[in-house]
Formats: C-alpha cells, structure tokens, sequence
C-alpha cells in the first residue's frame, strides 16, 4: 500500500527486489510488450474509424476483432459479387445487444465510400446527432493539427456525406415520386434519368441500422400525410427503401442492422415488415440472412416460415455478431437481462453469478446512493448517468421528470463542468435517447409502469393526473418490457438499479407499487447498497 508520499520510494524497492520464476498464464515480457487496447464506446470506435483505422485496431482482443472483421468482409464480397453481376441484393445482420452490429454498418459506410457511393441510416435522431457531432468536432481538430483553416459547418458537411437520418434519405426520394391508383411512380417531369442510377438516389449501398424499428404502412401513411400533404402512402418505411434502391441501373445493396426484442414504439413494423416486401414487390433480390434471424425474438419466430418459398435466399453464421463488445465484463449480460424479464429467477441468478465478480449489479431504494455510486465506481474520462423509461412519471418528486428531454449531444460528448452532462447526474435518458449508445456505468430508476407481481409483469401508464391505468394490449406491453431491455443493457462495466421506496401518502407513488420489484430484484442476488 503506497501513496504520493512515498510512491517513488515503493517503487523502487519493488524493482530492487528479484523476481522469484513463477508460472504465468501469458508471459511478463509479452504482457508488458503488448498494445493498450481498452474496449471503446461506439462514439470512440466511430472516431477512431473515420481517421482510417479498421475494425480490428478498435477491438478489445482478437476474437471480437475476428468477428466484426469477418462479418464486415462477408458484406464487402457480397457487394462485390452484386456489382460484377449487376443485380440488387439485401443483408441482414442479427447480434446480441452491444455486439457492434452499428460499428459494423459504420465500418462498411466509411470503407464502402472510398471505392462506391454508401451512406449509413438510421432513424435513431440521438444517435446519428452524437455521431456526427463527434465526428465532426474531431474533423476540425485534425484540420487544425495540420495547419488547415475548416469552419464547423464545412466539418459537418463532409461527416454528412456518408452518415444520415432515414428522414432525410427518404424526403430526398419523396421529391421524386407521385401517388398514381394506389401506386408509387417516378415523376419523370421533375426528374431526369441518370445513365446508371436510373431515378434512385445516388449511392449505391445503403446500410440502414435498427431496421426493426422502421415504420410500417399505417404509420408512415398518416405522419406523411399531416407532415408532408401527401395523402395515400402505399408503402411501409422498410418497403419504401427498397424501392427507392431498386429505381437504380446498375446495383444496389441494403444492409439491415437487426436488433432482437429491441422494438420500442408504436409503428414499428418489425423485421417481418422487410421480409413481406421482399417476398411480395421485390422477389428477384438476393436475400443474404443470418441464421440467428429464426429465434423468436425476430418477426415473432416466423422468418424461417415467411422465407420458405423465397429461392434467392442464403442464410450465413457470419451475419450474427454473437459476443457483446459493449459489456465487456459481463458478455453473458443481455442472456442475464433476457431471463430477467422472462421472471426466471433461478436463470438470472446463474448467470449473473458467473459474471457479478467482473460486472456489479447494485441494488438500492435511494437515488441519492444510486448517484455516490456511481460517482465512486468511475475512473479516469469513463462516463456515467442516469436512465429511466419514458413512461416514468411519477420519478418528479425524485427531480426526476421524464418530460424535460436532455440535449444528447451535451449529454453524452460534454464533461462534468457542463450541467447538460450526463455526468451531472441531473438529467435523465430514455430508451428513445439511449438506444444505439451506451456508458460506462449506468443508473436505472425504476418507476411504478413496471412492476413484478407473483412471478410475472403488471404494466402500467400514468394518465397524467390522478392514477395509474393498466395497460391490456400485448403489444405495448412488449414496448414496455423492450423500453427495460434496452436500458439495462446500456451500461459497459456495471449498473445500479434503483426502486423508490414510495410514499404511503401519495396513492400514485404507494409502497405497494414498488416493494414487490425491489423483493424480486432483491432476490436475483444483487448487491444491495
């Protein structure tokens, strides 16, 4: 035990001392050779792509440099056979929650675009809004390094080239199109034919992450219509992709980043949505799947049924990115988080004992514990917050309100001085900001729209003023089971959960609503604070 008083002295008696031959596992002059190599963030490894790195100089250890590197050069050899053979071909990509299936669209954006036109989308606004400003913060500090004058505006632009909001991809296309009996048509008198790109946008390759969660026809019907004026939509968000790709000459492909079980909103087709279209608008496109797209977790477990009679269709065990890169510590996490909410207790106790040495999972009734916590448990420039579901209302009396949204930008990429910080531990986000991203350690309170009753989920909605009313429609109750999946997996070194105690006075925040929560977490073998 040393301290800044005697640290020197300590150390140089440690390397007067001789090193008594000892059998280690990898040996010392090897460990004290090899590079620094601490899993980064998707921010981080975003960065560090953009400046010309590959996925395997980003990477933790070389299994997870393998399997990003292979799943992305199983995309670039289908890209590369779709343009030699000039057809149009689709990919869907499955992984676990933070096993880099956006690192991977990423990755193949960038690389894609030095040698064909890609652009990444996504219709998560947070994450394409922290990307890009953090991309484009490092383009204006790598211009300076070298002497080069670029205003922000112009970093912008060029991170803009290849990373977009679905929205404005598909506004793009819109401009285009006309609604003729039900059906979707190029306008050929505002739009000239391009030799190769027909009346498609200009690129290529469009990589397009969270597919799941694209809109469906209802939808995106009714929001274009109040939004846009434009009445009668025949298509669901998925579908419109790929026909806007299909007006293309010469070829195209679509790479779908496909997360399970992550459907968090009403209007979210799902992944069977893409696969209907397909089957029913676009039969000649190949279809390359992941194998892992079956599980139930995927189209309610009907992918396999709904690609039976498709004949142009390859499933592949390089399309599934199978370790999370994200919890690090704790690969088995999202499986602990699964069986979680399945209310299977004796699962989640097994696995989370297997990894609760390297991850902590802690336990209290106090967010102001939550918060020393997780104060305490940060190193260094590592990051931390505080996350809620959307339906938490009842958290005010906690200065915890859900409808004051936090600025991401500030909130994820500003340090402890910025009050807009998620380091601030102030303001709070939810599924819809967190999605896509991550911390290193995370704050979960958890409010009365969620509670555990007798071995299985109550699901509940505050109607804003008086009470809690039940929520019946299994469709929303699967968002709200979703808005939890996605928040517990957010953390990459460990987690605090946090159930309030209530108060007997107030009927909206009654003990009752939270103890049964707390007992079962309580019983999972968290470590209680």
């Amino acid at each position: 035990m040393t301290n800044h008083a005697n640290l020197g002295e300590t150390i140089r008696l440690v390397l007067s001392e001789p090193i008594l031959p000892k059998e280690y596992a990898v040996a010392l002059d090897d460990w004290a050779r090899s590079r620094y190599a601490p899993t980064p963030t998707i921010i981080e490894a975003a960065r560090t792509l953009y400046m010309n790195h590959s996925v395997e100089d980003i990477t933790r250890h070389e299994s997870e440099g393998e399997q990003l590197e292979r799943t992305t050069q199983y995309i670039q050899q289908v890209i590369r056979n779709t343009k030699e053979k000039h057809e149009k071909s689709i990919c869907f990509v499955t992984g676990v929650p933070g096993a880099g299936k956006t690192l991977v669209g990423l990755n193949v954006a960038i690389q894609q675009s030095n040698e064909d036109l890609a652009v990444y989308l996504s219709g998560n606004g947070p994450l394409i809004d922290v990307l890009t400003e953090a991309l484009t913060r490092d383009k204006q500090a790598q211009e300076k390094a070298c002497g080069n004058k670029i205003t922000k505006k112009e970093a912008e632009r060029e991170v803009k080239r290849f990373i977009h909001i679905i929205h404005r991809y598909r506004d793009n296309m819109l401009g285009k199109v006309k609604i003729v009996d039900n059906q979707l048509i190029t306008d050929t008198t505002t739009e000239l034919e391009d030799e190769r790109a027909g009346y498609g946008e200009v690129e290529n390759i469009a990589i397009f992450d969270e597919a799941q969660r694209s809109w469906d026809k209802d939808h995106i019907a009714a929001w274009l219509s109040k939004k846009k004026g434009l009445v009668g939509f025949p298509m669901s968000e998925g579908e419109f992709l790929i026909w806007s790709l299909d007006q293309r000459k010469d070829w195209a492909v679509i790479v779908c980043l496909v997360g399970g079980g992550q459907e968090i909103n009403t209007g979210e087709a799902g992944i069977g949505e893409w696969i209907r279209a397909l089957n029913e608008t676009f039969p000649d496109w190949n279809v390359y799947i992941s194998s892992q797209l079956t599980a139930k977790e995927y189209a309610e477990g009907k992918v396999k049924e709904l690609l039976e009679a498709n004949k142009h269709v390859v499933y592949s065990e390089d399309l599934h990115l199978a370790v999370s890169m994200r919890s690090f510590r704790a690969e088995r996490l999202s499986s602990m988080v699964h069986y979680l909410l399945d209310c299977d207790a004796e699962k989640t106790r097994e696995i989370y004992k297997s990894f609760s040495d390297r991850y902590p999972i802690a336990l209290t009734r106090s967010v102001e514990t939550a918060k020393k916590w997780l104060r305490q448990k940060a190193r260094g420039n590592e990051r931390y917050g505080l996350v809620v579901s959307s339906k938490a209302y009842r958290l005010k009396p906690l200065a915890i309100d859900v409808r004051c949204k936090p600025d991401t930008v500030h909130w994820f990429l500003d340090d402890i001085n910025d009050v807009r910080s998620s380091l601030f531990l102030e303001d709070a986000a939810t599924e819809f900001d967190i999605q896509g991203l991550e911390l290193d350690w995370t704050g979960l309170i958890w409010d009365g729209d969620l509670r555990y009753n007798k071995g299985s989920w109550d699901n509940f909605e505050f109607n804003g003023g008086t009470k809690w009313n039940r929520v019946n429609k299994a469709e929303r109750k699967m968002y709200q089971l979703n808005a939890y999946r996605v928040l517990m997996t957010r953390a990459r070194q460990g987690m605090v959960i946090c159930v309030p105690e209530g108060a007997p006075k107030d009927p909206t925040r009654l003990p009752e609503i939270y103890d049964e929560t707390y007992n079962y977490l309580k019983s999972l073998g968290l470590i209680e604070l």
